[in-house]
């Protein structure tokens, strides 16, 4: 490698205190990632990076540590009977794509601008992603709440891309649906995209499969876990050969994110369907938060702006709290709600 990108391979040093905040990351992301379905890597990718984990090792150390984890949520959730395989595997092949293209993105801004242009690069695209579709998710979760507390049998846009037969046209058992195959490449190819940027798919996959496509948020959830895989195995790969991926953090976050994505599956079917909605949005809105106050940082590395240092401090030591807090709130939301509805299942079988 020459010119800026050596400086991905400057892994950062671990210690006790670190690898025990990895871990907690991981515990929770895989916890979010089985209640919602969208890998949790809006919560991992942003936890590593305030420790100080270059952008572009993050995401990549991301990606390696989700397809196993992902395979582990659909295997659970398919058990639920909550995963379309065939919706699943297409949208993966063609996420695949997505990946490459946002991958040769990614190289480009590195080599260009450096570490420091990685970062904002990433950031900034978290930021943007976390409130456009943290807003959306959270106005919905509303308006079903306040309606019949059911997700409605897809949106208005969905059903009309339903009724357009453009050969060739898929048939989707488990999601029960009947779309052209031309409406699954572009939410695939940005699934993809975004994947490869900032290690969230998730963010344009779920609401895609739900708001596009049709698919209830139970299922889009957890069907997204199975492109999740694909996209992931593939992408894992090339960020390899690039010498991006730090197996140390693969590790510790796969072993703390193992346990919580199982509990996270099985609170999907304890709670309502909005509920899953609510803790989707909340927990974006809070980590987009905790990104803004990140970005003067790396502004200042590109020599962009001139913050005091003391200011770009107190902004990443806030950056690093809203982070945790957001990871704390998310766990405690998810785990309340699983045994809140778990109790009253159980009073409800000793009247029974």
């Amino acid at each position: 490698m020459h010119g800026p990108v050596t400086e991905v391979l400057q892994f950062i040093d671990l210690n006790i205190y670190s690898i025990i905040f990895l871990f907690i990351v991981g515990f929770i992301g895989g916890l979010v990632s089985g209640f919602i379905g969208s890998g949790g890597a809006f919560v991992l990718t942003p936890g590593m990076m305030s420790l100080g984990v270059p952008g572009t090792v993050a995401v990549a150390s991301n990606m390696c540590h989700k397809f196993p984890k992902a395979l582990v949520g659909a295997i659970k959730r398919y058990k639920y009977g909550q995963v379309d395989i065939k919706l699943g595997l297409i949208m993966g092949i063609f996420a695949e794509a997505g990946v490459q293209i946002g991958i040769m993105v990614q190289r480009h801004i590195l080599e260009k601008f450096g570490q420091a242009g990685s970062n904002l690069y990433v950031s900034f695209i978290f930021v943007m992603v976390l409130v456009i579709v943290g807003s959306f998710v959270m106005h919905d979760a509303m308006l079903i709440k306040k309606s019949t507390g059911d997700t409605p049998a897809g949106s208005p846009l969905a059903r009309r891309l339903q009724q357009i037969e453009l050969w060739p046209m898929i048939n989707c058992k488990t999601a029960n649906l009947r779309i052209s195959m031309w409406f699954l490449i572009p939410v695939a190819l940005a699934t993809g995209m975004l994947a490869a940027t900032i290690a969230v798919g998730g963010f344009i996959g779920v609401p895609g499969l739900m708001y596009i496509i049709g698919a209830t948020s139970i299922v889009a959830s957890a069907t997204e876990l199975v492109i999740a895989f694909v996209m992931g195995l593939g992408g894992t790969l090339i960020w390899a050969y690039y010498g991006t991926v730090d197996i140390r953090l693969v590790m510790i976050i796969l072993a703390g994110s193992l346990f919580g994505v199982q509990l996270g599956a099985i609170g999907t079917t304890y709670v309502k369907d909005y509920m899953i909605k609510y803790v989707m949005a909340l927990i974006m809105l809070i980590v987009a938060v905790s990104r803004f106050f990140a970005i003067p940082k790396y502004l200042n590395e590109l020599h962009v702006t001139s913050f005091a240092d003391g200011a770009v401090s107190l902004m990443t030591q806030f950056s690093f709290g809203v982070m945790c807090f957001a990871l704390l709130a998310g766990a405690t939301i998810i785990l309340v709600n699983l045994f809140k509805a778990r109790s009253y299942e159980r009073v409800a079988a000793a009247r029974g």
